[in-house]
């Protein structure tokens, strides 16, 4: 079986390992030279508990090298995906598309570039984090659930579907098929939406979310803001309690520093605009008010937006007035 693999950030660096010492013909896109050419020397490091292994995965830059791939991974960041599309386009076709993205709307610009029929839904609670070019730590073990990316037709017998839970689950990654993929993206979304602005603004781990009172009551704000645009929009959440949810999944992922503060961190853009701010865009549509996932959205922007300008020592700056 070939795959390729679109992205080699934390998710997409730990599938290419995983994929490969499964057994799998592997092909990694980047679109970064430098990087690209690291990786093709030196392989991926994939760190595990105490141990760390390096495997060493083809690279590519032009995508015409995931030509006659059965099935393509699509890992980047959500606002590339609508770039990833066009490129993809030019493939011959045959190969199923799938995305294990965060965010929600992925799948309808995947969709409206490449043929519906062959795109794939899918959602990971592998956790990964990026410890630098071709590092990454298999920060959390959890299941993955894969689906159609537009309704209609059996998951059961549906070949791009077997196709993929074949190669993941040989990857070590648990896969199952949901019939309604839809729901669980926007399940997931909610833990997303209820987390990664808020580590992102206070630069806590997500079990520190749980340690002061105002972070909870924004979580639960931002948390019931989403299930009422869920309900408008008539996605049944797999959750009874999605905010006993989002706090469960803090606790369990106590000490991980979400995607969103690792983009901070890292000053690079974020994905605000496909999590909390994709609760702002539907909230608009349904005319219902989502006034702090609003104001969740508009500070990450800011904040990634001002990255060149920031005050971060005290030296160096215009003035210091001190009040007594």
């Amino acid at each position: 079986m070939k795959i390729g693999l679109v992205g080699p950030g934390a998710m997409g660096c730990l599938l290419a390992v995983k994929l490969v010492r499964a057994g799998l013909e592997v092909r990694l896109l980047d679109h970064r030279p430098e990087r690209a050419a690291l990786l093709e020397r030196e392989g991926i490091g994939l760190v595990s508990g105490e141990e760390e292994i390096r495997e060493r995965v083809p690279v590519a830059l032009e995508t015409e090298a995931l030509a006659g791939a059965d099935l393509i991974l699509v890992c980047v960041k959500a606002y590339d995906t609508e770039a990833v599309a066009r490129k993809l386009r030019d493939l011959p076709p045959g190969p199923y598309i799938l995305t294990l993205q965060n965010g929600v709307g992925n799948v309808e610009l995947l969709g409206q570039t490449l043929p519906p029929e062959r795109v794939l839904a899918g959602i990971t609670s592998h956790g990964a984090t990026a410890l630098g070019p071709g590092r990454v730590r298999h920060a959390g073990v959890g299941d993955t659930y894969i689906g159609l990316g537009f309704e209609g037709g059996a998951v059961e017998d549906h070949p791009g579907l077997l196709l993929a839970r074949a190669a993941l689950s040989a990857a070590g990654f648990l896969t199952r098929l949901a019939p309604r993929i839809c729901s669980l993206i926007w399940s997931k979304l909610l833990v997303n939406v209820g987390i990664n602005a808020l580590t992102a603004l206070t630069r806590l781990p997500n079990g520190g979310l749980l340690d002061f009172p105002a972070t909870e009551q924004i979580m639960a704000r931002v948390v019931e803001e989403a299930v009422q645009v869920a309900a408008a929009k008539g996605i049944p959440l797999i959750f009874d309690n999605p905010l006993a949810e989002v706090r469960k999944v803090c606790r369990l992922t106590g000490t991980n520093v979400s995607s969103m503060l690792q983009d901070v961190l890292r000053e690079k853009k974020t994905e605000i605009d496909f999590i909390n701010g994709a609760i702002v865009r539907e909230g608009e549509k349904m005319g219902l008010p989502v006034p702090v996932n609003s104001l969740l959205t508009g500070l990450v922007q800011t904040l990634e937006n001002s990255y060149g300008r920031q005050v971060r020592t005290l030296q160096g700056a215009y003035s210091i007035t001190t009040e007594y």
